[in-house]
């Protein structure tokens, strides 16, 4: 409750009070000027990096191996997106400090972290489906599913599968 009152309630209310002071510096037109400018550039910047991500995410699983820009730097910048096209002068340097790949790097690395101690002590649990989770089995056997198919032949020479 205490963190999204902040995240809600103050962080707005700092947000309207450095936009006021910056429109008592700059006026009112090139203040609306700069959180327009601030929006498009970054939805521009988000949109730009997002598809080189997913670009080295395809290259990556083409040549098998793993990307090396994990999910965590598409979350990432995801959020910045959002938060560069949030009016704002807090939300714009925390969105281009996630949108841009040095700095995402480094909050990359904390959010790593923080997820592996949260796994670690058990509050967050990763499920994968597909694997037998709970099960011991024999690694030497394989269960398949099939079904048998004859080849029938008629009186006219002609081949037809049957069930």
């Amino acid at each position: 409750m205490g963190r999204l009152f902040l995240l809600f309630t103050v962080v707005p209310l700092i947000e309207l009070y450095l936009l006021v002071a910056i429109g008592r510096i700059l006026g009112p037109i090139p203040t609306i000027g700069l959180v327009l400018l601030t929006g498009a550039v970054g939805a521009w910047f988000a949109r730009l990096e997002g598809a080189r991500v997913i670009r080295r995410w395809q290259e990556a699983i083409a040549r098998q191996e793993l990307p090396k820009d994990g999910v965590i730097d598409g979350f990432l910048i995801f959020i910045g997106g959002v938060m560069l096209i949030t009016p704002g002068i807090l939300t714009d340097i925390a969105g281009l400090s996630m949108v841009m790949p040095p700095t995402r790097r480094v909050i990359a690395g904390f959010v790593r972290a923080w997820f592996e101690r949260q796994i670690a002590s058990g509050n967050v649990q990763v499920y994968a489906s597909g694997y037998n989770v709970g099960r011991s089995r024999d690694q030497d056997v394989i269960d398949v599913e099939s079904e048998v198919v004859e080849v029938v032949r008629k009186p006219d020479d002609q081949n037809r599968l049957e069930k």
